[in-house]
């Protein structure tokens, strides 16, 4: 039985996932030809590997396809819109498969697309660290729930859910890097432990021509930090707490500034767009209902 979770992600759900976690209101599986079926256009992964999805080709060759992709018919294009497994369905074209083996739902709402691809890419992991920090972050956003309830549901602790969208504060140089390996995750987190932005670009260029290891970068993360605090005031445990249950109610990035006095300073909420700031919004209207 899944956990309990936020009332907007539970009830856009309800019709697509029972509670063995497996999608309800499809007929049988049937033999549909791969020049009908379309890729999801919510689907949040953008690369994939060119050598293992090769050698997953070449198992479905030798074994056939173990497992049916699932698809919704869209009857304005005639078209059957894949809601999870692309990679089985990219894998069958390289083999060279006219057609495939599906599950096709009766119906399911843009919405329920979007967290479908999402959760099934997030479980499998399947995404690079970036594409699953994106797409924790529009699970949040289009449903409305915290850290805690995302973690619940995709099995991940509320501590991993939130150490991955912190890579979203990263430089888009630096999430590039992530994307295509030439740096790791932990890499990243290491880099976060900079606050100066020049001090983390010049560390950033560091481990990639010396080819740093994590723990290198983390120690060197550590002395650009400490050159920092004679300089630059540190946040206290306490301003950090705020910052963060604050970031979890409002979905969005959050910065206590100090000002000239302890009784004075700044609070700044980030957004990425003009839906963004909508939603952000919303939450601050509905914590003062």
């Amino acid at each position: 039985m899944r956990k309990a979770l936020g009332k907007g992600l539970d009830a856009l759900l309800s019709g697509a996932i029972d509670d063995n976690n497996e999608t309800s209101g499809m007929g049988g599986v049937q033999k549909i030809p791969l020049d009908k079926i379309i890729p999801n256009r919510y689907q949040p992964r953008k690369t994939f590997n060119a050598e293992s999805l090769q050698g997953l080709a070449d198992s479905i060759k030798q074994h056939g396809l173990t497992q049916p992709v699932v698809v919704v018919y869209d009857a304005g294009m005639d078209k059957y819109e894949l809601v999870v497994g692309e990679r089985r369905f990219r894998a069958s074209q390289l083999a060279g498969f006219t057609e495939i083996d599906c599950i096709v739902h009766g119906k399911l709402d843009d919405k329920q697309m979007c967290a479908l691809a999402l959760i099934e890419n997030i479980q499998r992991e399947d995404l690079n660290p970036i594409e699953t920090a994106l797409g924790y972050k529009s699970l949040m956003q289009k449903f409305m729930i915290s850290q805690t309830e995302l973690g619940e549901y995709c099995g991940k602790s509320k501590a991993a859910v939130s150490n991955s969208l912190r890579l979203l504060n990263l430089e888009p140089e630096i999430q590039e890097a992530i994307k295509s390996g030439e740096i790791s995750e932990g890499h990243g987190r290491a880099l976060l432990m900079v606050a100066d932005n020049n001090k983390r670009e010049t560390l950033f260029k560091k481990i990639l021509s010396s080819k740093m290891s994590v723990r290198q970068a983390e120690e060197a993360a550590k002395n650009a930090s400490s050159e920092t605090v004679k300089t630059k005031p540190q946040k206290t445990p306490d301003t950090l707490a705020f910052e963060a249950s604050l970031q979890e109610a409002l979905g969005t990035k959050v910065e206590l500034k100090y000002g000239s006095k302890p009784s004075k300073g700044k609070l700044i909420l980030h957004y990425n767009s003009l839906e963004e700031l909508e939603q952000i919004s919303q939450r601050l209207k509905n914590k003062m209902l």
